[in-house]
C-alpha cells in the first residue's frame, strides 16, 4: 500500500493549513460544576473570562467557543511535540462582536516559524457543542528584486 501524503508545515505558497476543534458543552458545564472558574483561569485570560462573563456568571456557550478557538488556533501552527500554550493565545472581542485572536510569547514564536503573521477564526455554538474554525494567514516572503535591463553598448 502506498504511503499517503502528507501537508507540510505551515507556509508557504497556497498553503492554507486549517485547524478546527469542537467542544462539549455538557463537558465544560461538568468541568466548571466540579472545579469552578478557577480551573478555566489556566486556560483563559482576565479580559477572556470577563468576555464570557454575564450578570449569571460564565456564560457556558462563550466559553466553550473561546476555548474551541484556541485549539483551532494551535492546530494552524502545525507543530509537533508542543503544548498549546494557553494563555498566550488570546481570542478577544472586537468591536463589531466577531472574534479576534492575538499570539503573545511561545505562540507567536510558533507561528512566526510556520510562516504566519496572523490567525483568523470563527466561532460558532448551539445547546451542545461550540465549534470554532481558524485559519493562517501567512506572512508574506520577501521577494528578490527584479534585475535591472542590461544597459550595455556594443
Amino acid at each position: 500500500m502506498p504511503a499517503r501524503p502528507v501537508a507540510p508545515p505551515a507556509g508557504g505558497l497556497g498553503w492554507a493549513n486549517l485547524g478546527m476543534d469542537i467542544v462539549s458543552v455538557n463537558r465544560v458545564r461538568r468541568l466548571l460544576a466540579q472545579y469552578g472558574e478557577k480551573f478555566f483561569e489556566r486556560m483563559l485570560t482576565p479580559g477572556e473570562l470577563d468576555d464570557c462573563r454575564t450578570s449569571g456568571g460564565l456564560d457556558v456557550l462563550s466559553l466553550c467557543g473561546r476555548i474551541a478557538a484556541k485549539e483551532a488556533a494551535f492546530k494552524t501552527l502545525r507543530v509537533r511535540g508542543r503544548f498549546l500554550p494557553w494563555p498566550d493565545i488570546v481570542v478577544r472581542r472586537s468591536e463589531g462582536g466577531w472574534p479576534l485572536v492575538e499570539l503573545h510569547g511561545p505562540a507567536a514564536d510558533m507561528a512566526a516559524e510556520s510562516g504566519i503573521a496572523e490567525i483568523t477564526v470563527s466561532i460558532s455554538h448551539d445547546v451542545d457543542y461550540a465549534v470554532a474554525v481558524a485559519a493562517p494567514i501567512i506572512a508574506p516572503t520577501p521577494s528578490a528584486p527584479t534585475p535591472l535591463p542590461s544597459t550595455s553598448s556594443s
